[in-house]
């Protein structure tokens, strides 16, 4: 595959998409995405959060999709919301040049169709599928008309900036590691490591548990090996020390 980017990143926004409680164990957890801008000027969106109808009504939202069964959105307002989260930026959704979805999951692909002309690239695995993954087994939303760029392999989209495969949480699970001028190497783990603890926790739970093991084992080795920020998908005590737009890191 041809780079899909001409430059290489230059500053990583982390978008904030609301706060989540999981019943399960009370934790409360960051909802998250990413933008990251190049040095030619390119705005990649990684994840678009959950639906707007949450924001409009949580509660009739969560009784929609049976979400209350896992557990309960603490804060999530328009302010949350993908177009929102970039308006802090000063951008807006035509600006995005490339977005990425790491995986098919209700907090990850609300705005997924909110974005006419960008193409979305993805894994493979996911795309495969008849709708996006959505939430236990219900899957109300369909693939927009676009153009997808599928992946069934670890890439570099451009120079310092790769997509890593580590199936596991899902079936098409991404993860990514972005090289910034002055923090150094960042990587966002997503999913495929929501918080450290999950590691010692065998990540219990998870679509693929033994796969989810050997891919979370991988990107540590990568990020010890390049001495990496790491950037967990949903951490609770992580999630509070992070800059959240419109602050950078550069």
């Amino acid at each position: 595959m041809q780079p899909l980017l001409k430059g290489r990143p230059h500053r990583l926004a982390v978008l904030d998409y609301g706060l989540f409680q999981v019943h399960a164990n009370g934790r409360i957890i960051g909802i998250c995405g990413f933008l990251i801008q190049t040095d030619a000027s390119e705005n990649v969106l990684i994840d678009t959060g959950f639906p707007a109808k949450y924001a409009d009504d949580a509660e009739a939202a969560t009784a929609e999709d049976e979400l209350g069964s896992f557990g309960r959105v603490l804060s999530l307002t328009h302010q949350n919301l993908a177009p929102a989260q970039l308006a802090l930026l000063g951008l807006s959704t035509s600006d995005i040049d490339l977005m990425i979805q790491s995986h098919t999951h209700i907090d990850h692909v609300g705005f997924m169709d909110a974005f006419p002309n960008t193409p979305i690239l993805i894994a493979a695995a996911e795309r495969a599928l008849p709708r996006p993954l959505y939430w236990s087994g219900k899957q109300p939303m369909g693939w927009p008309d676009r153009k997808y760029i599928e992946i069934h392999s670890d890439i570099e989209i451009g120079a310092g900036f790769d997509v890593f495969l580590v199936p596991g949480h899902a079936p098409g699970q991404l993860a990514f590691m972005v090289s910034l001028p002055e923090t150094g190497a960042v990587l966002l783990t997503s999913d495929a490591i929501s918080r450290a603890a999950e590691i010692d926790e065998k990540f219990a739970g998870s679509w693929d548990e033994t796969r989810a093991i050997e891919n979370g084992a991988r990107l540590m080795d990568m990020a010890a090996e390049q001495k990496a920020k790491v950037i967990f998908g949903h951490s609770p005590e992580q999630w509070p020390t992070l800059r959240k737009a419109p602050a950078w890191y550069d």
